[in-house]
């Protein structure tokens, strides 16, 4: 691997499709808004792939549950395990979907490790970083949208049993929420950040703008 992040980007753009993530706390509405967004494109005449890390092929689902509800794992082997998912995702779905020209719309991507492994388990953002750009062969997404929310409101969102990172306690949750936001801040022309409690058809009539501009089409 390189010792430089950077020095490993591909742009998207090379590609013929259009590559969207959402990122945010568990309970922001990522999901929510990946489909109405999804739904909106797909009403433009788009092929649109809707996905998820971990959990958006086969052997993703398994290593999901391996990951977030099996026995416990160290933080390093949770960092490799979401590389896993990651790399076999983009190899197998993601970049087959950008080729032939598909807009593929993710729920989490790797500013959700750099974020949960990076800060929020300590391992060092960098080096998680390094980890997640070397899996995906520089893939990095167009448009990441950023559903911004207090961890303590999102927590009162959540229903079912929590998972291994919901189960993390809230200063985990304090760390991950400031290292998107330090992400966001440090490269605002990849990422749109909102304020998640804002309403659901006002947060997708702003993500449908960002998207329009870049598609070239009106909102």
């Amino acid at each position: 691997m390189t010792s430089d992040p950077a020095a490993t980007l591909t742009h998207v753009t090379t590609l013929p499709g259009l590559f969207l993530s959402f990122e945010g706390g568990d309970g922001a509405g990522k999901s929510t808004q990946a489909r109405l967004l999804g739904d909106w494109l797909t009403g433009l005449g788009r092929e649109v792939v809707l996905t998820r890390e971990p959990g958006g092929t086969e052997l993703g689902l398994l290593l999901r549950d391996a990951v977030l509800h099996g026995d416990h794992v160290d933080a390093r082997t949770e960092a490799l395990l979401y590389a896993t998912d990651r790399a076999h995702h983009v190899a197998s779905l993601v970049r087959p979907a950008l080729a032939r020209g598909a807009v593929v719309v993710t729920d989490r991507y790797l500013d959700s490790s750099v974020a949960y492994q990076g800060s929020g388990r300590d391992l060092g953002a960098d080096e998680v970083e390094r980890l997640s750009l070397w899996a995906v062969d520089g893939l990095l997404p167009a448009l990441t949208v950023l559903l911004d929310l207090d961890p303590v409101a999102g927590k009162a969102r959540l229903t079912g049993d929590p998972d291994r990172l919901e189960r993390a306690g809230d200063e985990f949750h304090r760390r991950t929420r400031e290292a998107f936001l330090g992400r966001a801040e440090a490269e605002p022309g990849r990422w749109l950040v909102l304020d998640a409690t804002r309403p659901v058809d006002e947060l997708a009539s702003e993500i449908r703008s960002r998207v329009a501009t870049i598609l070239g089409v009106a909102a």
